[in-house]
């Protein structure tokens, strides 16, 4: 062995005994006073038996390791010590942005939760997203009123983007004196919640706030998964089976299916991956071209002579880039920000019509365009995601029972861990192109890598 690369062993050792960094998890006592703990209530809570299990509650040397850093996070759980009297606990739930499945099970399980293992019995849900908190009465919620809702898609509490006023919404915590506040959202509905939390914090407030986060897309960083992404996988399958059924039937048919994912394609990978019929999937984290040697259209071109039909799924942010905007376009955005994407769906199945009426006049040709997000929007979750939602919101109301605030519960690596919220906010999780996953579509597909030679 050369001393290179026994020096590189060497190195790659003592990076396994680097110290592990716990990070800060906000407790309220941090800056407010006055604050003493109580017993837990589920001590006497006749479903548990917490006396007699052992390690029952979570301490604090109980953590979770991150994937990749040397971080570790408070592990999820009930704790010893709580520090809300049941009796004093006025909750508001919000959800904000777009749908997602299991957004109406998560609100019935914390509204559950919070009754049944802890006694709370003042329960609101907060209508119309964020703008709700000073626009609208918010509506009392029981276990009764919520009995059927993870049977149900969408949010039964209403959703919309835009209408964050940070003023206005932390005066209407105060004024309607909640004291927890749980926030159901996506990447911007956390960076949204981290100016509540930050604000509540400089005015001392005993006030406890959590996200949950939400995203069909899956693009939401360090935790393991979104809820209603495995729910999106399955419904998309639904949709390829049916785009492949259609270019079967047709001569020289494609079947194009647009996919959610404005800045990644988990749920294209994932539903190519899954259902085995795709030729080619196109996501936004890799570059594809139509036109010349080892573009798109040459692979399909080749697909078609082969086999007679292809199926194309494309991610909604895929090929923005190549879309022709007008000055008009490229500054549009919708009320949370985001720049408006064209669709590239309907523009790619403009672009095969015409390529095959240029390069094949006159032979048959059928292109059936198949968009289904409102359809995997709007469903109730599958039997995974319910059981994910259960665990997501009793992980969240254990910790603020607890005291803490100003986190996001989530699992990482399988463990349910609770993440500060600046840190989730600000993450990202774009499909890592390089690693094993990736290659397996490429494998499925023998689709081209689109890397043009100059």
């Amino acid at each position: 062995m050369d001393s290179s690369s026994s020096s590189s062993e060497l190195q790659n050792v003592t990076h396994l005994f680097e110290p592990i960094k716990l990070k800060k998890l906000p407790h309220l006592t941090h800056y407010t006073t006055n604050l003493q703990p109580l017993p837990n209530p589920l001590d006497h809570n006749p479903y548990f038996n917490t006396l007699h299990l052992q390690n029952f509650y979570i301490t604090p040397n109980d953590v979770v390791l991150s994937h990749a850093t040397r971080f570790a996070y408070r592990t999820a759980g009930p704790r010893n010590n709580v520090y809300f009297n049941p009796s004093d606990v006025r909750v508001a739930i919000v959800t904000c942005g777009g749908l997602c499945p299991g957004l109406n099970t998560v609100i019935r399980e914390l509204v559950v939760g919070l009754w049944n293992l802890y006694g709370v019995r003042h329960i609101f849900g907060v209508t119309g997203g964020y703008r709700g908190f000073y626009s609208t009465q918010p509506v009392m919620l029981d276990p009764s009123v919520v009995h059927n809702w993870h049977n149900k898609g969408g949010t039964l509490l209403q959703t919309s983007r835009g209408g964050f006023d940070l003023c206005k919404i932390v005066d209407a915590i105060q004024n309607r004196a909640f004291n927890q506040v749980y926030i159901i959202g996506g990447d911007g509905t956390m960076r949204g919640a981290v100016k509540i939390f930050n604000e509540i914090r400089e005015r001392k407030l005993n006030i406890a706030v959590v996200g949950i986060p939400k995203t069909v897309d899956n693009d939401i960083g360090i935790i393991d998964r979104s809820f209603g992404f495995q729910t999106a996988v399955e419904m998309a399958q639904r949709a390829i089976s049916a785009a492949h059924v259609e270019a079967e039937s047709a001569v020289n048919g494609i079947g194009l299916v647009k996919l959610m994912g404005r800045s990644t394609g988990h749920i294209a990978l994932h539903a190519t991956l899954s259902s085995r019929d795709v030729d080619c999937c196109l996501i936004p984290e890799l570059d594809f071209y139509l036109e010349g040697k080892g573009g798109l259209f040459e692979f399909l071109d080749q697909r078609l002579k082969e086999n007679g039909h292809a199926v194309l799924v494309v991610a909604e942010g895929a090929g923005q880039d190549i879309i022709p905007r007008t000055d008009s376009q490229k500054e549009e955005r919708d009320e949370s920000g985001n720049l408006v994407f064209l669709d590239i769906g309907v523009w790619l199945k403009s672009e095969l019509n015409k390529w095959w009426d240029r390069e094949h006049p006159g032979e048959l040709f059928t292109v059936k365009y198949i968009d289904p997000t409102y359809m995997i929007r709007a469903v109730h979750a599958n039997a995974t995601d319910n059981l994910y939602c259960t665990l997501l919101a009793h992980s969240a109301i254990h910790a603020v029972m607890a005291g803490y605030t100003g986190f996001v519960a989530g699992p990482i690596n399988g463990n349910y861990a609770y993440i500060p919220l600046e840190d989730v906010a600000c993450a990202k999780n774009p499909v890592n192109t390089r690693d094993h996953n990736w290659s397996w579509v490429r494998s499925v597909t023998n689709q081209p890598d689109f890397l043009k030679s100059y």
